[in-house]
């Protein structure tokens, strides 16, 4: 795969999440649909969205209830597409959110590989390749961004780090859809910055291309760590999302 057939692959998956056209993301003005039920969309989203925004940096594509579609579309026409994604702007669009008890709740960033940058980073640890009955009982707390205790079928292949006998690292992807694996990462964390992420990341992503598979990576902007290491693994900012969720979901989040 070259990096324009990841970006295609991705694209046609966005298109299925967001109930839209792939051409809509190459479109100079802003595309409002109505969100709907698709069992080809990444399983771990819940379907149909109240209102989720994404950009690939050309329009702000927005999958809404219908009840909201006339006031997403004056907003994402309001502003330009960098602020639609952020505050103070959004304050705007969660203000009306919140008048139908629905509030501003998940922003991402999505990465995928660069195919001229991507390649197996060394490590000082010795790694390996484990398949899902070599991981099975590592659903623990501190595996918890590698693995996903809810969706476990979903988690394909991991890739380890060992200090000796010692877990020391440890990288899974998941199937979340049929094209697409995302990538998380977890390294205990008196063994950081010494490369390991890195190193666990791109092997993964490497593994994951051979057989066929577009890895990609998420997290927030926010999250410099997260960032840094999605660079430094030979990946790249593709597209960014925004999801609204009812004051119940975010409530229970905030716990």
């Amino acid at each position: 795969m070259n990096n324009k057939e990841i970006l295609e692959i991705a694209m046609h998956q966005s298109a299925i999440d967001e109930n839209c056209n792939v051409d809509d993301f190459f479109k100079d003005e802003n595309i409002v649909v109505t969100s709907r039920v698709n069992p080809g969309a990444r399983k771990y989203l819940d379907l149909p969205f109240y209102c989720n925004l994404v950009s690939y940096g050309n329009n702000v594509v927005a999958s809404v209830n219908s009840e909201i579609a006339d006031i997403v579309k004056n907003y994402i026409n309001k502003y330009s597409i960098e602020y639609c994604f952020e505050t103070p702007n959004l304050h705007v669009l969660n203000d009306e959110f919140q008048k139908r008890e629905m509030r501003i709740c998940f922003m991402a960033e999505y990465f995928l590989p660069d195919m001229n940058l991507l390649k197996i980073l060394p490590c000082a640890f010795d790694i390996k390749v484990l398949t899902p009955d070599e991981f099975a009982n590592l659903y623990l707390p501190q595996w918890s961004n590698a693995l996903c205790e809810k969706r476990k079928h979903l988690d394909m292949m991991a890739i380890a780090a060992f200090d000796g006998d010692k877990l020391i690292g440890l990288a899974g992807c998941s199937a979340d859809c049929d094209t697409m694996w995302q990538i998380g990462v977890d390294v205990l964390p008196e063994y950081r910055r010494n490369g390991i992420a890195a190193a666990l990341t791109s092997r993964l992503a490497v593994e994951t291309i051979i057989k066929g598979k577009v890895p990609f990576y998420c997290t927030a902007w926010s999250n410099i760590k997260s960032v840094r290491n999605a660079v430094k693994s030979g990946f790249k900012p593709a597209w960014v999302e925004m999801t609204a969720k009812s004051f119940e979901f975010v409530s229970k989040m905030n716990l």
